[in-house]
Formats: structure tokens, C-alpha cells, sequence
């Protein structure tokens, strides 16, 4: 698993091919100070079609390494397709996509150190979110701004601190998409599982069997401690093991339509 997180971490600083953007005319960016992490931050707009003519209000799905949701042009290894899969899905929600950090990518989305690798840093960054970022976006669109429709989602580092995000602000994020989460990050994250209050936060889990070792045994433990914490009839949470499913954007591409209709 650690091998696995080196290489997608490494991977996200290569130089990108310069090509033709894919995004659909859907998406927009637009540039945020983010004073809780010293810098500006770029953020994506996905809004669904129809938008600009109506006077509906719309959840919104906020998502991690906004890079590589939307644009092959700023991806490394493939993008996600959100704006393509939630048009073909004919889906009514707003997509906000974040700039992942970069060379801080570690430290703003793991809520816990690890010796070998640091971090530990995402209170910040979802302080961000919280009190700088989702202001902006309620005031500047449409949206439903209660817990039921508001949905944090990420893979990786992103399923880690999307999962966190639930637990530590359960009045904000009432949803999460965690896919192949990053829980051997650190223990701590099982202890404030085991810790919370009873969490009702809808979780969509995904990963892929070949992913590692690790991964399946922690998300089988997770999904073990949540049953714990509230009743598994309560149908709060959803696990999908992808047979041969590897650590990729191709994963988490395939599998981001299904999370979305469950989560909505």
C-alpha cells in the first residue's frame, strides 16, 4: 500500500502533455484566497445543464484534486469524467472541484501524522472548505446548503479526508464518496471512529480488491466499526469491492456514476 501511495503522490507532479482541454462548457474556474493555508487556491465549477434557466437550487458535491475531475489538459494519468458522467446521468447537482496542493497535497488531506510521511494538516484545509470556500459558493450559486445535500468525495488521500470530513463536521458534510481511502495513514482514524457519537453521515465506500492488501483489510474494518456505531439496518453506508480493481483514476472513473446515484 505504501508503495502504491509513493506512486500516485510522485505522479501528480509530473509535467503534464500539453493538449486540447476536455472540459465541457459546463465547467468553470475561478481563483479563491485561502487564508487558513497561506495561498490561492483554483477552484472548478461544474453546474448542470439547464442552470443558467432556472431558479432551482441544487446539493453540491464538493471534490478533492480538482485536477483530475473535469480536464484531461490537467490531469496525469486520466480524468474523471465528472462533467461528462453527470450530464449522461442527467444529474442536478453543482460540482465544486479543489486544487489539490501540490507538493502540500500530504499535509492538507491527512488529518493524522505518519512518521515516514508527515502530514497531519487538514484541519486547515477543511477549515477552508467550511468557513471560506462553501460561504463563497452558497452566496455566488444556487444551492441546498444543509447537511443532507451537501456531499464531500475523493479517492485516496481525497477518501481520507472526505471520511474525516463527516466525523469532524457531521452540520456540514451529511455525505461522503471514500474511495480507496488512505486509512493506513494513521490508526487515529479508526480511534475517532470508534470515539464519535452516533454518525449519520450517508458513505459510499469503493475500492478495488488489487489495490493492496492493506486496502481491503482496513475498508472491511471501517465498515466493521460503523456497524458498531449505528445500526447496519439503517442501510447508512455502502461498500463496493471491485474485483481486479487497481489504483487509478480508471477505478474511480468507472465508479463515480453508481456513487452519485446512490449518494443523491
Amino acid at each position: 500500500m505504501r508503495y502504491l501511495f509513493i506512486i500516485f503522490f510522485v505522479s501528480l507532479f509530473v509535467d503534464l502533455k500539453a493538449q486540447e482541454s476536455t472540459a465541457s462548457r459546463q465547467v468553470a474556474t475561478f481563483e479563491l484566497e485561502a487564508p487558513q493555508l497561506k495561498t490561492t487556491k483554483k477552484i472548478w465549477v461544474y453546474v448542470p445543464k439547464g442552470y443558467e434557466n432556472s431558479e432551482k437550487k441544487y446539493p453540491v458535491i464538493y471534490m478533492h484534486d480538482g485536477q483530475n475531475l473535469f480536464d484531461a489538459k490537467t490531469s496525469f494519468a486520466g480524468e474523471w469524467n465528472v462533467d461528462e458522467t453527470l450530464d449522461s446521468l442527467k444529474t442536478q447537482a453543482i460540482v465544486i472541484g479543489i486544487e489539490h496542493g501540490n507538493e502540500k497535497r500530504t499535509d492538507e488531506l491527512t488529518p493524522f501524522p505518519n512518521k515516514k510521511h508527515g502530514g497531519g494538516k487538514a484541519d486547515d484545509y477543511l477549515d477552508f472548505i467550511v468557513k471560506t470556500l462553501k460561504p463563497y459558493v452558497d452566496k455566488n450559486y444556487r444551492t441546498k446548503t444543509n447537511p443532507r445535500n451537501t456531499v464531500i468525495f475523493g479517492s485516496s488521500l481525497g477518501g481520507l479526508i472526505s471520511y474525516y470530513a463527516v466525523l469532524k463536521y457531521p452540520e456540514v458534510f451529511g455525505k461522503a464518496g471514500v474511495f480507496s481511502p488512505s486509512f493506513w495513514f494513521s490508526d487515529e482514524i479508526y480511534k475517532m471512529t470508534e470515539n464519535s457519537k452516533k454518525i449519520k453521515a450517508k458513505i459510499y465506500f469503493l475500492y478495488g480488491d488489487s489495490e493492496s492488501d492493506d486496502m481491503v483489510i482496513d475498508a472491511r474494518k471501517m465498515k466493521h466499526l460503523l456497524d458498531e456505531n449505528r445500526c447496519y439496518c439503517l442501510k447508512l453506508d455502502k461498500i463496493v469491492e471491485v474485483k481486479g480493481g487497481q489504483h487509478s483514476e480508471k477505478l474511480w472513473r468507472e465508479g463515480f456514476g453508481k456513487a452519485i446515484l446512490w449518494l443523491l
